[in-house]
């Protein structure tokens, strides 16, 4: 009897054992503490950012204007080693796009890395990035469209804030820079508002207001990430997404995607931005806001479409992972607090 209980310990011993094993890899390299959450430092003028082609093929032309863009706000530029290259429809093999992301981090001249563009291709890099590096390095990165990837990744296996926003191709026009100064260079914490509410209304799903981590990005792509590891917590978060070019009933298809995996009934907040160029196909069709009220409403929490995110040229430079305030009457995203230190 007194072996077989000793045995019994031996083997829940080796068995814990295992168990830390397993999870002490998920713990160093997965999601850490929500309370541990590190602010990038703030950008100012003079400072150099890193240009890196995480995705779609560029073009030195690209390059040139992005250059001229930046230089415009007062910083620096530096090249990603593998910014021009071509792998198939991507900017270089899958390897040598993750070690200028993990370059660009570890290198102590940048202090922001703006993507060139977005496309596709992020998430084939996820499991080459360095999340513990990039956590002991943090800085300002900010994107759109396929970028989303990298954002909410490193959100989520960093503990880092990063930034929704402009691309280094985008149009970088009063309104985007805006915002984009505002929050990165001056620190403040700002109230996010469509500039002419008659050309860009705000349609609400559900009025009130609602307090949650602001977490998100582009509909298609965020939907392509779900079960994977790569992914923030959904508990009271606001959830934002944009798209692009998509028939109304594949709208519906992604939004459904999030519900039966259990994250529109997490969120305490909803927001949709801008669907550019969304058809309702050739078939008889949903409205996009009949979609949205179909799968929206019965949450039972504030929610709106027509907010200042997407592929347009006036845009929001919005904080990941930062709390934040919305109002879904009025269309507005309040930051509670500075994103950047």
């Amino acid at each position: 009897m007194v072996m077989l209980i000793k045995r019994r310990q031996f083997l829940a011993t080796c068995g814990l054992a295992t168990l830390a094993t397993q999870i002490s890899p998920l713990t160093a390299q997965g999601k850490l503490p929500t309370n541990t959450i590190r602010k990038p430092p703030r950008l100012q003028v003079g400072d150099t950012v890193g240009l890196i082609a995480p995705a779609g093929i560029v073009d030195a032309k690209d390059i040139e204007a992005a250059q001229k863009s930046i230089s415009q706000l007062g910083l620096k530029v530096k090249l990603g080693k593998h910014i021009l290259d071509r792998y198939g429809y991507l900017a270089g093999k899958d390897s040598d796009r993750a070690d200028d992301v993990n370059l660009m981090f570890s290198d102590r001249t940048i202090k922001a890395i703006i993507p060139m563009r977005g496309g596709w291709g992020c998430n084939r890099i996820l499991p080459l990035l360095n999340y513990s590096l990039i956590r002991s390095h943090p800085k300002i990165i900010i994107g759109y469209s396929d970028i989303t990837t990298l954002l909410l990744a490193i959100n989520a296996r960093s503990q880092m804030i990063t930034f929704h926003g402009p691309v280094a191709t985008s149009t970088w026009n009063q309104f985007t820079v805006d915002y984009f100064k505002r929050i990165l260079f001056n620190g403040e914490a700002v109230t996010m508002q469509n500039l002419n509410p008659s050309e860009v209304r705000v349609e609400t799903i559900a009025p009130g207001k609602a307090r949650g981590k602001l977490v998100g990005g582009n509909l298609s792509v965020l939907s392509a990430m779900i079960g994977s590891p790569y992914l923030p917590s959904w508990n009271k978060s606001i959830l934002f997404v944009e798209e692009i070019g998509e028939d109304v009933y594949r709208i519906d298809r992604m939004l459904t995607q999030l519900k039966t995996a259990g994250i529109l009934n997490q969120i305490a907040g909803f927001i949709f931005g801008q669907c550019t160029n969304c058809k309702l196909g050739d078939e008889p069709s949903f409205t996009l806001m009949q979609v949205l009220q179909d799968h929206i409403l019965p949450l039972g929490i504030p929610a709106w479409y027509g907010s200042m995110i997407g592929h347009i040229k006036d845009k929001f430079t919005l904080p990941i992972g930062l709390e934040v305030e919305i109002n879904a009457e009025l269309g507005t995203i309040r930051m509670l607090e500075a994103a950047v230190k």
